[in-house]
């Protein structure tokens, strides 16, 4: 309630999770990984507005990382960021993205080398499309959300920033 006793409304945050796996479209292996990344969001206060899935191929996830962007503040895919063959998700996101966000991934890397030497073979980026934060998450269930806590505080005020709130108390004023 607001101090006149009306209701305010507080729209969340929205986030979609595209898992990019040619197995898990096909049915042949069971997406882990998207919605134990829906659920870290879920629990940061993010409404999911859905988990998708599809195969590693770079046309069909530029076409769900577009579609995302009109439905969700935050975009976060997981897969195809290794140096395999069939791993399109970075050259996706490079294509879809209008400025990118550097140090993202490189937190992310820099915490998974943490648990795992092969964290630095990650190609994954984080970018913004208009409003939208892109954020690519490694395939395994592990990798996706240990790089996603890596970041997750990171992740309000990025989505501040790109909605057009850059007002900040003035420096001088703390003690």
């Amino acid at each position: 309630m607001s101090e006149s006793g009306t209701s305010v409304s507080v729209r969340r945050l929205r986030a979609a999770v595209i898992t990019v796996s040619d197995s898990t479209h096909a049915g042949t292996r069971q997406d882990l990984s998207g919605p134990a990344v829906a659920g870290v969001l879920a629990s940061l206060g993010f409404e999911i507005t859905g988990i998708v899935v599809v195969p590693d191929e770079e046309p069909l996830i530029r076409a769900a990382m577009l579609k995302a962007c009109l439905q969700a503040e935050l975009v976060a895919t997981t897969g195809g960021t290794g140096v395999g063959p069939r791993d399109f998700t970075p050259e996706a996101t490079r294509a879809v993205c209008e400025r990118f966000l550097d140090g993202i991934p490189e937190r992310m890397r820099r915490e998974g080398e943490k648990t795992s030497p092969h964290a630095v073979l990650s190609r994954a980026l984080c970018g913004a499309r208009g409003q939208t934060l892109i954020l690519n998450l490694p395939g395994s269930p592990n990798g996706a959300v240990e790089s996603l806590q890596a970041v997750a505080g990171l992740l309000p005020h990025a989505l501040e920033l790109l909605s057009g709130q850059t007002s900040h108390a003035d420096p001088s004023s703390r003690q």
